[in-house]
């Protein structure tokens, strides 16, 4: 035990002895390490959210796109729709954006949906004070619009919200309602998104077409046989051909996910790999310089009676010591990172596994990569090692 802490007091002194090339040595690899933790920390919050508002949809609600540019569906194609067996309601929906104001207040660029009064129904959503959408607000082209709990907070604060009017591009809309605190559901943050009638639209965006749909089903356990009448009708209604849209329900959307998930997690293994690697290739060249430098020291302790073992354990301890304190840096430091981009709207989660496998790889690196250097000073001739000048 005496031998290894004094074994572990002069790789120390060694490491300390150039601190410059110490720091440049472990630089590359904080860099790796704290690469790889950003990366998969940002693809596993981005991914736990996806997944969190898949299923905050429901498993009884399916999702039509018509990704055919030639081809869109019409008022009367949603309420057929509704009259197919086991469907109970659907709303077309499209996504825009605003600049959304009351007097002072700004809630900056905001998401802006445009449905219909069965979005609430499909979306499970309910309402806080005012009133819904209605079929009259369609019909007239109205400029109302129903506001999550957030964005009615920061417009509003405590005034009275339901009956008073907002400006989004500077035209002005009356707030019917605000939505009750949701959270977030298929991408959109309902608690910050404001809701226009489908109709309406056209103020904001010329293009009105209808391409998308929620469609809400009667029983989740009959969803696939309403997935496939709901293909039928858009295949004999519209003559498109599956490549021309999609129908998808909560289970298919999480198995594209599941199959994403698993493709940026290799790329990113990939990307983690080089990265490293090339980290250790760094930490290899430092101690074969440093072999080459401290020759005459390797040949003054075998001389004096240091075995061939001492000698390998010293290298191999000095580029464990560079890798594990490197590994722990970059890993702070890409927590530290993560987090602060968490602050910027960035979706990081700090798993534990990925730490875990960073500080692993680190100790590993310094093994495989300091081995070779370790070798190579202790098979040094302490003759020849002690006439090198």
């Amino acid at each position: 035990m005496t031998k290894f802490l004094n074994i572990l007091k002069v790789s120390i002194k060694n490491i300390n002895g150039n601190k410059l090339r110490t720091i440049l040595t472990m630089l590359g690899l904080i860099i790796g390490i704290a690469s790889v933790i950003i990366l998969v920390g940002i693809g596993s919050g981005t991914s736990n959210q996806v997944t969190s508002q898949v299923q905050s949809l429901g498993a009884d609600v399916l999702t039509l796109n018509i990704t055919s540019s030639d081809t869109s569906l019409e008022y009367d194609n949603i309420d057929e729709l509704k009259n197919i067996q086991d469907i109970t309601a659907a709303a077309p929906y499209k996504t825009v954006s605003g600049t959304v104001t009351h007097g002072e207040n700004s809630s900056g660029r905001a998401n802006i949906i445009a449905t219909t009064n069965e979005y609430m129904e499909v979306m499970n959503l309910t309402i806080s004070s005012g009133r819904l959408l209605s079929t009259i607000d369609l019909d007239n082209n109205s400029k109302v619009c129903l506001l999550g709990s957030d964005i009615a907070e920061t417009l509003f604060e405590n005034d009275t919200v339901a009956g008073n009017s907002i400006k989004i591009d500077g035209d002005n809309y009356t707030v019917i309602g605000v939505i009750t605190a949701t959270g977030s559901s298929m991408g959109n943050d309902i608690d910050s998104m404001v809701i226009i009638p489908f109709t309406t639209a056209k103020y904001l965006d010329s293009d009105t077409t209808i391409n998308n749909v929620y469609i809400k089903v009667e029983d989740e356990n009959k969803i696939e046989n309403v997935s496939s009448r709901v293909e039928s009708y858009i295949i004999s209604t519209l003559g498109l051909t599956t490549d021309d849209f999609s129908v998808s329900s909560q289970d298919s959307m999480l198995s594209t996910m599941d199959e994403v998930n698993n493709s940026l997690s290799i790329m990113l293994g990939g990307i983690a790999s080089i990265s490293l690697i090339v980290a250790g290739i760094g930490v290899m060249n430092v101690m074969l310089v440093s072999v080459t430098e401290r020759t005459k020291e390797i040949g003054i302790r075998k001389a004096l009676g240091a075995k061939r073992s001492d000698i390998l354990i010293q290298f191999l301890i000095e580029a464990l010591l560079l890798c594990i304190v490197g590994g722990i840096i970059g890993i702070g430091l890409g927590v530290g990172i993560g987090m602060l981009l968490n602050q910027m709207g960035y979706n990081f989660v700090p798993e534990i596994w990925i730490i875990l496998i960073a500080f692993f790889s680190s100790v590993m690196i310094g093994l495989l990569f300091g081995i070779f250097p370790a070798y190579k000073a202790s098979k040094l001739n302490p003759i020849d090692a002690l006439h090198t000048e």
